[in-house]
């Protein structure tokens, strides 16, 4: 890269408030750029300084609604790359379309693949995302990909409230699919606590039955971890299920907050505690409302990312 290349940060309209907090821990201005609408829908983008040369890194979720956040994202790698910047990279906390990333039927689509292309057509050089439903995305793509996660984040909150006030040993981290088991035995060897899998069996699009409990609940703090919550069919189930076993506590740990549909009243319903979250989503009013939801911040950990990009360093020694 260009040591001339400065940093510049832009954002859409997804998530204004992480871009701004990623801007201040990077001590950069957040670049001046209009996104609006024609009055049929069409999204206009307008960039409002220079970008020749520059290392350019635009922040945006692809979240609710997701068709709007991914044009506005395409669309203003487009009017950057026709604007001469040096380096186009993505920042996308929370890659919509995610779930969609295998033929699960004849004749159906992997839309995860198709966003990634859509991507690189626009002209991004580099895309930086966090805590991916499916990893193997990343292979999606034939350009750099930068694959975050908020663990660190996530464990840091963990010690310093639940294994602060428990031992170890009475914490249980509760995987609520057998497709987190991965991710929730990280975290358990992290903290020296125990393992616990629930498994369901899924009998539809966003419905799941509870069928089983592999592992001890009983008299544990038990934390129900998993990358996204969506509906809350999953975890609340997980959660009923869980208690119904005997765990003294229940505790929600995930990195995106979706919360589509009947999600939060099923979370109010239930009998977990506190949900922890990221701010890769920005919360409606409804969650911030709540006194449920506890949201943790990644800005420090995407600013750091970006500024590891934007000097060569190695991303994945943050992991380490």
């Amino acid at each position: 890269m260009n040591s001339t290349w400065k940093i510049k940060l832009f954002s859409g309209n997804s998530n204004a408030p992480l871009a701004r907090e990623i801007s201040e821990e990077l001590g950069v201005t957040l670049g001046a750029s209009h996104v609006s609408r024609f009055s049929d829908g069409e999204i206009w983008v307008e960039i409002g300084e220079n970008v020749r040369g520059q290392d350019v890194f635009v922040m945006q979720s692809t979240s609710t609604p997701v068709n709007d956040h991914l044009m506005e994202l395409l669309i203003m790698i487009d009017a950057l790359k026709r604007a001469s910047a040096g380096r186009i990279t993505a920042v996308v906390p929370y890659y919509g379309y995610a779930r969609q990333d295998r033929k699960v039927a004849p004749r159906t689509p992997i839309s995860a693949k198709l966003c990634a292309d859509l991507l690189a057509a626009a002209g991004v050089d580099r895309v930086m995302s966090m805590d991916l439903h499916a990893g193997q995305i990343q292979g999606f793509f034939d350009i750099p990909f930068d694959h975050l996660y908020s663990a660190p984040i996530m464990l840091e909150y963990l010690r310093d409230t639940l294994v602060a006030a428990f031992s170890p040993e009475d914490v249980v981290i509760v995987s609520p699919d057998t497709g987190g088991v991965e991710r929730a035995r990280a975290y358990a060897k992290r903290l020296g606590s125990q393992l616990a899998i629930v498994d369901k069996r899924r009998t539809g699009p966003n419905v799941a039955e509870v069928m089983n409990i592999i592992g001890e609940v009983k008299g544990k703090v038990a934390v129900l971890l998993d990358d996204m919550i969506d509906t809350a069919g999953t975890i609340t189930q997980a959660a009923a299920a869980i208690a119904d076993r005997g765990a003294v506590r229940l505790f929600a740990l995930s990195t995106h907050a979706v919360l589509s549909g009947p999600a939060l009243k099923r979370l109010g319903d239930s009998k977990i505690e506190k949900i922890i979250v990221t701010d890769t989503i920005p919360l409606g009013a409804d969650a911030k409302g709540s006194p449920k939801f506890v949201v943790l911040s990644v800005a420090k950990l995407l600013a750091e990312g970006i500024r590891r990009i934007h000097n060569n360093d190695s991303v994945s020694s943050l992991f380490v």
